[in-house]
């Protein structure tokens, strides 16, 4: 028989719940700089996990030294990367040095007077409305400063990232096997075995992909280059380089490589004839350009994203869809390992299941 004081106790049961849930997750939001941290050094792991096998195997590194060499490796491709694109900011500050304002006001100058005399606008002197608003006196120059503070904030914040990720994954990757032994000593024994083994499948999985993922950029970086370089583009190297690196925003990326590369290479041409030089180079770039990415999205990314994860491509491109709708960019960046992680631990748990037999016959 339910009684008033079975309802009540289960009421504070419920309250108790809730709160202990609300608790949680208000501490997860708190901390969630260092859950980033987190997950930064366990796909670093995933990445490095080969370089780790092949120190220890053939080269009988420790495990120390294995992860140290490993670590500085990274470290010096970080360093690599940042240094790489300082002559191209120096070439592009230089070419804007030399870009001839006046000659360039001219031109907007009567650009103006062309759309004005075609709609038959009466002729707006910007300067005079500016003034007469008094939109000076109203600018609070103080946000300069806070801009600047908050510029300084931002690179101390990712100087400290840097070291607590690089601190985090040097250990993740040094300590690894005992960190599997003490996972044992905590898991459920009823599903020790199934939990180990989905963690096995997903770190191979995700190994594959990352690799699979590397040899994509690489494709697409050379075809980049050879494009660059056919058409005499100065920073060559830099420029199919950063767009290689936004391919892996998948769809957006390509497009947003397109339009810098159209930018970068319009920019090295200053100072040239606009119609007869500049315009068609840029135009033969980013035909170039689009090619290459027919070529990724047709042949280079279904093939090695499909194999990578034994999924199909139609599947890999439904699910990057859902995930870029719902969840945007970073969404569209992660949907393929976590949708590769859910399979694996579907069929590990629920292998009887017809809906989870389908989605993960390829496993």
């Amino acid at each position: 028989m339910i009684t008033s004081k079975i309802i009540s106790n289960g009421i504070l049961r419920a309250l108790a719940t809730i709160l202990i849930v609300g608790v949680i997750l208000y501490f997860l939001y708190e901390i969630q700089t260092v859950i980033v941290y987190l997950c930064i050094s366990l796909l670093l792991c995933l990445i490095a996990n080969p370089l780790i096998q092949f120190l220890k195997t053939r080269l009988k590194f420790g495990n120390g030294l294995a992860a140290a060499t490993t670590l500085i490796v990274f470290i010096l491709m970080l360093v690599g990367f940042i240094f790489l694109f300082v002559p191209l900011i120096i070439s592009q500050a230089n070419n804007l040095s030399l870009l001839d304002t006046h000659s360039l006001q001219l031109q907007f100058l009567e650009a103006e007077r062309n759309v004005e005399a075609y709609f038959n606008v009466q002729h707006l002197d910007l300067s005079k409305v500016l003034k007469d608003s008094k939109v000076t006196s109203i600018i609070d120059f103080s946000y300069f400063t806070v801009f600047l503070n908050s510029i300084l904030g931002f690179l101390a914040n990712i100087g400290m990232g840097l070291v607590s990720v690089f601190f985090i994954t040097f250990f993740f990757l040094k300590d690894q096997d005992s960190f599997k032994l003490s996972a044992r000593k905590i898991l459920p024994d009823n599903n020790e075995d199934k939990i180990l083994n989905s963690i096995t499948k997903i770190n191979h999985f995700l190994t594959r992909y990352f690799i699979g993922l590397l040899l994509q950029l690489t494709v697409v970086f050379i075809l980049y280059l050879i494009v660059l370089m056919i058409f005499g583009n100065k920073n060559a190297f830099v420029i199919a380089f950063l767009c290689a690196i936004l391919n892996v925003i998948p769809y957006i990326g390509p497009i947003i490589g397109t339009v810098l590369a159209g930018i970068l290479t319009m920019i090295s041409m200053i100072g040239s004839d606009f119609q007869t030089e500049i315009l068609p180079r840029t135009i033969y770039v980013i035909i170039g350009f689009l090619v290459v990415q027919a070529i990724d999205n047709n042949i280079s990314q279904p093939i090695i994203s499909s194999k990578s994860v034994n999924s199909h491509p139609l599947e890999i491109f439904l699910v990057t869809l859902i995930s870029g709708i719902t969840f945007g960019i970073v969404g569209m960046i992660i949907a393929i390992p976590v949708f590769t992680m859910l399979k694996v631990i579907l069929k590990e748990f629920f292998p009887e299941n017809k809906i989870v037999s389908v989605l993960t016959e390829r496993i």
